[in-house]
C-alpha cells in the first residue's frame, strides 16, 4: 500500500519550523555580536564599567533570550509535526531533548539579570566591596557559557534524530539530512569531550562545536522556506515502526 506522508498540516509545519531555524539563529547573531562579544570582557572591573553604561543593551539582551526560548519551544512543535508519522517515539524524543536545550537559556537569562543585580544599589549589596561584587557579576556571566554547554549536547542530540528521521522520510535530501546527522555527532562528541576534558577546548576551537550544526540549520531553514517537503509515496511496510 502506498503512503502519501506528507499532509498539509506538515507542510505547514516546515514552514513554520523553516522560519524558526532562521529566526533563532538571527537572535543569537544580534545578541552576541550587540552585546556579549563588545562588553563582557575577561577583566571583571571593565565588564563591569560596561554593563553599568549599557545596561539598556544587557536587558535586552535578556529579553532576546527569551525570545530565542520561546523560538526553540516553536521549533521543535513544528518539527514533531513534520516527524510524527516517520516515528512518534522519536520525533517526541528529539522534541523533549530539544526543550531541555531551550531551558538552558532561562538560566542564561537569569544569570544577566542577576549580574546587573549584583551591580545595583540595594542595602545588602554594602555588605560587600566593590572589587568583589564585580567578580560576582563576572562570575555570574561566566555561568551562563558554562550553562551554553551543559545545554549543547541536548542540542546535538535533538538534532541528530531529526536528522535521521529526515533521512528515512527522504523528506529532504539525502546528502542534507547526513550533513545534519555528522555536524550533530560531532557537536555532541565535542561538547562531552569538553566537559570532561576542558584543555579539549585548546585543541578544538570552541567556535567549531557548533558551526556545523549552525550551517546545517541555516540551510535547512532555507531548504523547508523554499522547497519545504518533497512529496513521495512510501510504502507502508517501509516505514519505520512507530
Amino acid at each position: 500500500m502506498v503512503l502519501n506522508v506528507v499532509d498539509q498540516s506538515q507542510r505547514k509545519a516546515a514552514k513554520v519550523a523553516g522560519f524558526t531555524f532562521l529566526f533563532a539563529i538571527a537572535i543569537v547573531v544580534i545578541s552576541n555580536y550587540s552585546v556579549n562579544f563588545r562588553f563582557v570582557v575577561p577583566d571583571a572591573a571593565e565588564t563591569a564599567r560596561n554593563m553599568m553604561e549599557h545596561e539598556t543593551l544587557f536587558r535586552v539582551n535578556i529579553f532576546c533570550n527569551l525570545i530565542y526560548l520561546v523560538t526553540l519551544i516553536i521549533m521543535s512543535t513544528s518539527l514533531y509535526v513534520i516527524l510524527k508519522p516517520v516515528n512518534k517515539n522519536f520525533a517526541l524524543a528529539a522534541a523533549f531533548t530539544r526543550f531541555v536545550y531551550a531551558s538552558i537559556w532561562a538560566i542564561v537569562a537569569l544569570n544577566t539579570f542577576g549580574a546587573l543585580r549584583l551591580l545595583g544599589d540595594a542595602g545588602f549589596l554594602k555588605a560587600f566591596e566593590t572589587d568583589q561584587l564585580q567578580a560576582l557579576s563576572r562570575l555570574r556571566l561566566y555561568n551562563s557559557w558554562d550553562a551554553y554547554y551543559v545545554g549543547l549536547p541536548f542540542w546535538g542530540l535533538a538534532s541528530a534524530v531529526c536528522s535521521y528521521l529526515l533521512l528515512k522520510s527522504k523528506y529532504i535530501p539525502k546528502a542534507l539530512a547526513i550533513f545534519g546527522i555528522i555536524s550533530s555527532v560531532w557537536c555532541v562528541f565535542c561538547a562531552f569531550a569538553f566537559l570532561i576534558f576542558p584543555e579539549y577546548g585548546e585543541i578544538v576551537h570552541l567556535g567549531l562545536f557548533d558551526v556545523p550544526l549552525v550551517i546545517f540549520e541555516i540551510i535547512l531553514g532555507f531548504w523547508f522556506l523554499i522547497k519545504g517537503l518533497k512529496s513521495t509515496g512510501l510504502d507502508q511496510p517501509n516505514l519505520i515502526k512507530k
